[in-house]
């Protein structure tokens, strides 16, 4: 056989390769990050936060449950959800159980697109064009969700403010309905942060530019977003091929600086995007991003 009629045979061959790959394996590689944030004033105890995001649970992901409940192990001082949880009619009961270890510790959470309305199969192709039309699924029970994580007192800040004491420390919150759905309503929350908090913290599903920069403008020092997957397909050496949002594609996952310090916010805004634990049941493929919670340690800034 000459080399040119074999290459067709290995190309397919690699790509089923890496199709089984992304689909039996790295989709269910469950995977802790841990990063360390400077935004406390300098001398101050560390604080850590949990972030869970993009959970989209089914009913019968027993892996993706009782690793999330093992994170309870981790005794984080506060979790934090960034939305889109269910993937499911029946998957509230199962999320809820995956999160109830996790409802120990105070919390707070967003709501999004999957947790309003079920996901439905779409051309991939669309994705490399953010403005298509987007068409809703059927309504999901999301009231049942975001009331279970109410009952055990975390926040709800979608489209609110908020606030938690953890340790004697002021944590003050804002956070936005999904941008992506554009059901953000930043005004319901703008103003300058609680400068009198220990640290300000602010929430958005999707993290689109225009929210953040007004977070960033009122002084929050931390920004936490989900809803990319980090790119989901990540190309080696390149990295994401889209981020679903306005956001740019070299901070579409993990922690980076989003405003500098200045003299009135010396810790300036820094952004962190969980490349998340779950995927759409019409897309459950991983390539080179696997699923993943993140560990964000709080420390003190420079003096």
């Amino acid at each position: 056989m000459r080399w040119y009629t074999a290459l067709p045979a290995a190309a397919v061959a690699s790509g089923a390769a890496a199709t089984a790959y992304a689909g039996l394996y790295e989709r269910t590689r469950w995977t802790l990050r841990r990063f360390d944030v400077p935004v406390l004033a300098p001398g101050s105890a560390p604080l850590r936060i949990l972030q869970i995001s993009d959970l989209h649970m089914t009913a019968h992901q027993r892996s993706k449950q009782e690793w999330v409940a093992g994170l309870a192990d981790l005794e984080p001082d506060v979790v934090i959800n960034t939305g889109d949880n269910l993937a499911g009619f029946d998957a509230v009961p199962g999320t809820l159980e995956a999160l109830d270890p996790l409802m120990d510790r105070p919390g707070a959470f967003v709501l999004a697109s999957n947790d309003y309305y079920a996901p439905r199969p779409k051309n991939p192709l669309k994705y490399f064009w953010p403005d298509h039309k987007r068409v809703h699924g059927t309504e999901l029970p999301w009231r049942d969700l975001r009331d279970g994580m109410l009952a055990r007192g975390w926040l709800d800040l979608t489209n609110a403010a908020g606030e938690l004491t953890v340790g004697g420390r002021r944590i003050a919150f804002a956070g936005v309905d999904d941008s992506h759905l554009k059901r953000d309503r930043y005004d319901l929350v703008a103003g300058p942060a609680d400068a009198t908090a220990d640290v300000r913290i602010g929430l958005a599903h999707s993290p689109e530019p225009r929210v953040l920069d007004r977070f960033a403008a009122d002084g929050y020092d931390l920004l936490l977003c989900g809803h990319t997957h980090g790119g989901q397909l990540r190309v080696p050496f390149y990295g994401a091929l889209v981020t679903n949002c306005g956001i740019d594609r070299d901070r579409v996952r993990w922690l980076h600086r989003w405003a500098e310090p200045t003299a009135e916010h010396p810790s300036g805004t820094w952004l962190h995007i969980s490349a998340g634990l779950g995927t759409s049941p019409y897309a459950p493929l991983r390539f080179a991003c696997p699923p993943e919670a993140t560990l964000l340690t709080l420390t003190p800034r420079d003096a």
